[in-house]
Parts: C-alpha cells; structure tokens; sequence
C-alpha cells in the first residue's frame, strides 16, 4: 500500500515504513504528525485518486528529526558594473518516517471498483445486443 501526499508545496510517494524528508514543519523531534493532503491511495489493484484530495484518507508519520539542508551558494553577477553578491542558503527540513496510511474508503473503493467494472461489463453486453438487433433485420 502507498500514498501520494503533499505537503510543504511538494509531493511525495510514501509507503509504511519510508523516510522522507520535507520542508520544516513546526513540531517537535519525537512527536507523531498527521498528514492529511493525501492526492492518491493505492492497495493491491485498487486505486483511489482525489480530487484533489481523497476524503477520509491520512497519513500518520513520526517527526525523526529537525534538520538542515545542503549549503547552497547563491552567486549574483552584472558583468563590468563591478556588481558581484556571494550569499549562501540551507533549507530547514524536518525528517518523517512514516508509521501508517489510513483509509477508511478503501473497503468502499474496492467494492466501487467491483460495481463498476459489473456495469462495464453489462453496458457491453447491452450494446452488442443492441448491434445484433440492428444488424438482423439487415441482413434479412
């Protein structure tokens, strides 16, 4: 079973389990979190897509840790004005593992998924008796 989510302007795919880290969210080191923007739930065959967002579906996560990015270096320059700016930038991050993906519709979905592929099934079956219908009295 795994999950779109989003969360910090980003989306991730996430699976029980998984380490992921996103922008800094503010709790504490230690302390459960859940994530609510779930985009996508899939288990087994059975997909369930929101739009945009799946009712009743979470993620739970445990915080890991607070952390920082990567040192990235920021450079401006303007050729022959003697303009040259050096910054440097690190992102806040916070490090989730994630403990449980919830969804209370995935029994729902599935027996959704059955219905729907019974009514394909039965649309068909309707319409290619419709088309030898038509076609009979042709060819007679």
């Amino acid at each position: 079973m795994f999950a779109v989510i989003r969360t910090g302007g980003k989306q991730y795919k996430v699976a029980s389990g998984d380490v992921i880290r996103v922008e800094r969210l503010a709790v504490e080191a230690g302390s459960e979190v859940e994530l609510d923007e779930v985009l996508m739930v899939a288990e087994g065959g059975v997909v369930a897509v929101g739009t945009p967002l799946v009712a009743d579906a979470t993620v739970t996560a445990e915080v890991v840790a607070q952390d920082r990015g990567p040192k990235i270096i920021v450079f401006k320059k303007k050729r022959r004005q003697n303009y040259r700016r050096k910054n440097g930038h690190r992102q806040d991050l916070t490090v989730l593992r994630i403990t449980g993906i919830n969804h209370a519709g995935a029994d729902a979905a599935s027996d959704h998924a059955g219905a729907d592929a019974a009514s394909e099934h039965a649309g068909a079956d309707a319409a290619s008796e419709h088309a030898g219908a038509d076609a009979a009295p042709a060819e007679a």
